[in-house]
């Protein structure tokens, strides 16, 4: 059995980052047992436990979503017009037939919902930040992939995934062994609009 480094809470959420490359390196089915434990110790509204999750560890089929992904996002107008005026580095790497929305991650975690209702997709994002707090004490990297959300949520695709009719993918989330650790990200303070004392 694996155990965990010995970050306490907060050091674990300072060296979270989002990690963007990786080495060939398969993560074990036992490791990834433990983050999904780890996961679904989220907090939960009205205990409700929304959360599915799937683990796609076969590269040709990543690779395959990837395309598949690329191909959607280019050929939605109003997503082509916003990366054209607010993102033109997501335009040029979705244009880019060798960018893998994946980064050649080894394993894909999808934390999805069994069902849609109130609070449902807030708890399977608390999932996913469980996840990748369990993966950064573990000395592992992972990245949210917002590209992938919308292929994932095909019928298709669903059907092939086996997530519900009625559910939805939520938060897909690459997983590996980091190539190197990423430089610490800036944040802007927090902004308070007022505090009532």
């Amino acid at each position: 059995m694996l155990t965990y480094s010995k970050l306490d809470t907060l050091t674990a959420i300072y060296q979270r980052r989002a990690v963007r490359s990786y080495i060939s390196d398969k993560i074990e089915r036992g490791t990834i047992e433990q983050l999904l434990h780890a996961a679904v110790q989220a907090p939960t509204a009205l205990h409700a436990e929304p959360w599915a999750f799937v683990v796609i560890q076969d590269k040709t089929r990543l690779r395959q979503y990837s395309s598949r992904a690329k191909a959607m996002l280019l050929g939605q107008q109003e997503a082509t017009l916003h990366f054209q005026k607010s993102e033109p580095r997501a335009l040029a790497m979705l244009s880019d037939p060798e960018f893998n929305i994946f980064y050649d991650a080894g394993t894909l975690v999808v934390v999805c919902c069994k069902a849609k209702g109130p609070f449902v997709e807030a708890d399977c994002w608390l999932a996913a930040e469980n996840l990748m707090l369990a993966a950064t004490a573990q000395g592992l990297g992972t990245c949210c992939i917002g590209f992938a959300i919308g292929i994932l949520n095909t019928p298709e695709v669903k059907a092939e995934l086996r997530i519900p009719d009625g559910g939805a993918a939520v938060a897909p989330i690459i997983l590996g062994v980091p190539r190197e650790a990423p430089s610490a990200g800036t944040r802007k303070p927090p902004t308070i609009l007022k505090w009532v004392p």
